[in-house]
């Protein structure tokens, strides 16, 4: 089997191969586990939001358990932060370039003045992630408040003011 991991257009958390004899799973069993169609991983692959830990010589991908985690955190992008996948390809990349950090930042031959390069690299990291999720939380609160404006005959428990986005438990 031929290894895809770290690719030019991706870096995949792990950026290794497969553990040897961790059971690989063709794209039809990877898909049905994830939950998302065959066609869903190829497109996420062609975004470069995926990369199959190998493929066999006749070209037939092969998915890894990380894989496999990677595609649930692609959903829960999408799903809980209702990003879209340029956003999610921002958001992988960070997370990616986190892991590599963190891998460097332990090396024990890693310089005084690397760390500090490496952490502050990390912050700005953090501080982009932090904002893409600040960004989407603002505008779920303004589509919140715009519902509250746009269905004033919806009765409110007593001292609720319109706009608010939230009533109390009731």
């Amino acid at each position: 089997m031929t290894a895809h991991r770290g690719a030019a257009t991706t870096a995949p958390a792990a950026g290794q191969p497969p553990a040897p004899g961790e059971p690989l799973l063709g794209i039809g069993a990877a898909a049905a586990r994830a939950g998302v169609s065959e066609r869903a991983l190829r497109y996420y692959q062609q975004l470069g939001l995926l990369v199959p830990a190998c493929t066999t010589p006749g070209g037939l991908r092969r998915y890894s358990g990380e894989d496999l985690a990677r595609v649930a955190r692609i959903r829960e992008l999408q799903t809980l932060l209702g990003l879209n996948l340029d956003e999610i390809a921002v958001v992988l990349r960070n997370e990616d370039r986190l892991a590599e950090i963190r891998l460097s930042y332990l090396d024990e031959r890693t310089s005084d003045a690397e760390r500090r390069r490496l952490t502050r690299e990390c912050l700005a990291l953090q501080e982009s992630l932090r904002d893409t999720v600040e960004a989407k939380r603002a505008a779920l609160e303004g589509f919140l408040a715009d519902l509250d404006v746009r269905n004033p005959e919806v009765p409110r428990p007593a001292g609720q003011p319109p706009g608010t986005g939230r009533w109390p438990a009731g």
